[in-house]
């Protein structure tokens, strides 16, 4: 979340920033999907399945 936040982006991916010196390093930790939106590079992650479904339901669930 911090990271996102510090990026300008919202909980879905979608830029709302207003620095270009963001967008210019947006790269180091998110790709470009379509429309515009923005999904990390990397998620570490455990797999068990009570986990998963915590980190879908949080603020940022909508970028996996």
């Amino acid at each position: 979340q911090n990271i996102s936040g510090e990026h300008g982006l919202d909980g879905s991916g979608v830029y709302h920033g207003t620095s270009d010196l963001q967008l210019e390093r947006m790269n180091v930790y998110f790709n470009e999907g379509a429309r515009n939106k923005y999904v990390p590079r990397a998620v570490l992650v455990d797999l068990e399945p009570g986990t998963m479904d915590a980190v879908r339901a949080g603020p940022f669930g909508q970028l996996f």
